[in-house]
């Protein structure tokens, strides 16, 4: 009996399998060198960086404004050595940096849960998610006064307002990464009998790890910011010398290189936190899914 004309030859069916194995597979992608990445990512900052000490440096000899207002780049730079000299700028790096990872942890160990639950259970994202939502939007620093009343000037104060700034951000993160998982994958966790814990560990937090690590990421932003509110107006001696208190007393004793070298400090971390962490995790997550995007 002669062969159908429409009847597929093993080799070719062999050949639509490899086919679509391929798309299935995240393509391997040649990247860069490390000292070219490096050289990518470090050289449009400085660039920048330059340009903007180059303009400060014209206004400042055009002398739109007194020396108190705007002092040169030069005396700003004095105070930062000889901060470093001493190595006060070790500490004061220290104080705040040590305060925002570990109120950032306990952000992450509570918002991540309190992600998963809001996402996957109706009653509760219609009774806190908007909550959750308005938190975000609230600024940090009205929560200083309260987290004062509360628990006086201490670390319990600080971290307080810290947790405040990041636990939403990390909520709702992961809330619209796991909304934007696709159905049939929950169901197949289901249908292979996956436990509720063992889906969330296992599908749900994988799937939405994109938008989970967005929301890390404003996370961190938030912690930061909440970090440098509370140390500004929460101002004691048992509390050390941060960031914000640093910043404070240049204000307090109307010596703006002291101020602006504090914002500068309060930049550079914030900088180089997302270069040194956050920059590597989405380049590796977005590796993982064969989109290399700008990280390429």
């Amino acid at each position: 009996m002669p062969r159908s004309e429409h009847t597929v030859s093993e080799p070719d069916l062999a050949a639509v399998e490899a086919g679509l194995d391929a798309l299935d597979t995240p393509p391997v992608v040649t990247g860069p060198r490390p000292w070219q990445r490096a050289l990518r990512v470090a050289l449009p900052p400085l660039g920048a960086l330059v340009l903007g000490i180059v303009v400060w440096q014209a206004l400042w000899a055009a002398a739109l404004w007194p020396e108190y207002q705007l002092p040169a780049p030069l005396a700003v730079w004095n105070e930062f050595w000889a901060k470093a000299n001493s190595g006060e700028v070790v500490h004061i790096v220290w104080t705040s940096v040590h305060r925002a990872v570990l109120g950032f942890l306990a952000g992450v160990v509570l918002g991540t849960p309190l992600g998963l639950v809001v996402a996957k259970v109706r009653v509760v994202r219609a009774a806190i998610g908007p909550l959750l939502t308005g938190l975000q939007s609230l600024p940090s620093v009205a929560w200083v006064p309260a987290a004062i009343l509360w628990f006086g000037i201490n670390d319990a104060a600080i971290y307080f307002v810290v947790l405040l700034g990041s636990v939403p951000s990390i909520a709702n993160g992961l809330v619209g990464g796991i909304d934007q998982i696709p159905p049939i994958l929950p169901r197949v966790g289901q249908a292979m009998g996956a436990s509720r814990l063992a889906a969330a560990r296992h599908i749900l937090l994988p799937a939405a790890l994109p938008g989970y690590l967005a929301g890390l990421k404003q996370g961190w932003a938030f912690s930061w910011r909440s970090l440098m509110a509370a140390e500004l107006i929460a101002l004691s001696p048992q509390l050390g010398m941060g960031l914000g208190a640093y910043l404070n007393q240049g204000q307090a004793f109307n010596d703006m290189p002291i101020v602006l070298a504090a914002i500068l400090l309060i930049l550079l971390v914030g900088v180089g936190i997302d270069l040194a962490v956050f920059r590597p995790l989405e380049r590796s997550v977005l590796r993982a899914r064969g989109l290399t995007g700008s990280f390429a």
